[in-house]
């Protein structure tokens, strides 16, 4: 009895040394890994390129303060309130006339909140205007380079899909009252399978056709390509 007793305390205390050294281990490899990742983190932040501006894009006959923004460096002040006009201290980096060091009025608020005249998107044209909700696509709009604004200058933005294939609601209008029944509204339309049914039934005996002609009247009927009337 007194043997076993024995022999389970020193097994029991192998165990405790063995589990205290595979801790130990744990612990040094964990430090050494957060050492490695601060190290890659301190890397990565000291090795960010710097983005230098081309000067060979900027125009050198023009005044200072008429330079775009890629034509200048400003102090932006982010704590400004929103919506209020402020002076920023902008500097020319390229020769330019008068100054370099200036200031220029602008509208505390973020490049992503400018109207809609002050920054040019990316149009697209494939999706269906005519929907119902109205769809909407998102595409990458930049801020105009004499627009003052605050963080990035290019950004995503939903625009409506609001699109035209040139169709012209007057002409499918004219064809739908002369040529109707042989379906020729419909073939300029792009609906190929219900102008094949209008000319083979002639119209749908007249019925078909008068349907037609009041729902390209108010709009319901639309090209099918999804694209609005000019």
């Amino acid at each position: 009895m007194v043997m076993n007793t024995k022999a389970n305390l020193l097994a029991f205390i192998l165990i405790y040394i063995i589990s205290a050294s595979c801790e130990e281990t744990t612990i040094e490899e964990d430090e050494a890994e957060i050492k490695v990742n601060k190290e890659r983190i301190n890397s990565s932040e000291t090795s960010i390129p710097v983005t230098n501006t081309d000067e060979s894009n900027c125009p050198s006959g023009l005044e200072c303060h008429k330079l775009g923004d890629n034509c200048i460096s400003c102090d932006y002040n982010y704590t400004c309130v929103y919506g209020e006009k402020v002076n920023v201290t902008c500097q020319a980096i390229s020769n330019c006339i008068g100054n370099k060091k200036f200031q220029v009025p602008m509208i505390c608020r973020y490049c992503y909140q400018t109207e809609h005249w002050e920054h040019k998107c990316i149009l697209k044209a494939n999706c269906d205007s005519v929907a119902s909700p109205r769809a909407y696509y998102r595409t990458n709009c930049t801020v105009k380079s004499e627009i003052r604004c605050l963080g990035r200058r290019r950004f995503l933005k939903n625009l409506p899909c609001n699109w035209t294939g040139g169709y012209r609601w007057s002409t499918a209008l004219i064809l739908s009252i002369t040529l109707g029944g042989f379906g020729a509204d419909r073939f300029y339309l792009g609906h190929w399978q219900e102008g094949i049914g209008k000319l083979f039934s002639f119209g749908g005996l007249g019925v078909w056709t008068l349907v037609d002609v009041m729902l390209i009247s108010i709009h319901y009927l639309g090209p099918a390509d999804g694209s609005l009337y000019i």
